[in-house]
């Protein structure tokens, strides 16, 4: 008699603040192919959109918490999470209907602990701009030096497993804007990310976004972890030329 295996269980994390998208981005959790799976809604602190969360809050578990950023957010939403594998889906983008059970195969046929794939450009009205925008990488070595001077991966591109997090630990709060960016630099020294090479989140690219809003505060963040991590980003490289 065959038995079925139970697939693991996907927690797809959604911070929002003030966010006039965040009904589109439940939808696109809601509506994935992948069954197992838990939507968490952080809510920052927001004073407006409430009404769009109402029709969901059935299906999905919401959290209201006082502004402290993406960051606390996110680890709030980790700290009520179930699931064997994290996912971050930020309230103005989307996933395209397969990205969980495409990134989920794609992580338990390589057995990998941490993932991240290709996505697309949208504007306002959700039409694509620009299709396949990820850079991929031709060697480790070339991964860590683009990291020595940006974040070349897209946040909500990424699955990790729940056992990563218990290792790395939780995101950097005192960082408003490169949270995400400081994370993956404590991933790459315990673990390698594997790129899924196809267009599974759609990344939403208007001005009212805190990565337009904030750029000057983003540029200092990011040269402060340029100046942080440099020494071991360089032994990473060093390591990789030794191969």
């Amino acid at each position: 008699m065959q038995t079925s295996v139970k697939k693991p269980k996907v927690s797809i994390i959604i911070p929002t603040y003030n966010c006039s998208y965040v009904d589109q981005a439940i939808i696109s959790a809601l509506n994935q192919t992948y069954p197992n799976k838990e939507i968490i809604v952080i809510d920052d602190g927001s004073s407006r959109e409430f009404d769009k969360v109402i029709p969901y809050l059935n299906f999905i578990r919401y959290y209201w918490k006082p502004n402290r950023g993406t960051g606390s957010a996110l680890n709030l939403g980790i700290e009520h999470a179930n699931g064997d594998y994290f996912t971050w889906l930020s309230s103005d983008d989307l996933y395209e209907p397969d990205k969980i059970e495409k990134q989920v195969e794609f992580m338990l046929t390589n057995n990998l602990d941490v993932s991240y794939t290709n996505y697309s450009f949208i504007d306002t009205n959700s039409h694509v701009t620009g299709v396949s925008v990820g850079l991929h990488f031709t060697s480790k070595k070339d991964f860590y030096n683009r990291m020595k001077t940006f974040c070349h991966i897209n946040g909500c591109t990424v699955m990790m497993t729940m056992d990563l997090i218990k290792k790395v630990g939780l995101f950097n709060e005192d960082l408003r804007y490169t949270q995400d960016f400081e994370y993956w630099l404590r991933v790459i020294q315990h673990y390698d990310f594997h790129f899924c090479d196809e267009p599974l989140v759609k990344y939403r690219v208007h001005s009212e976004s805190e990565s337009f809003k904030s750029a000057d505060v983003q540029l200092q963040e990011i040269d402060q972890l340029n100046q942080q991590y440099r020494q071991i980003l360089d032994e990473l490289i060093r390591k990789e030329g030794e191969t």
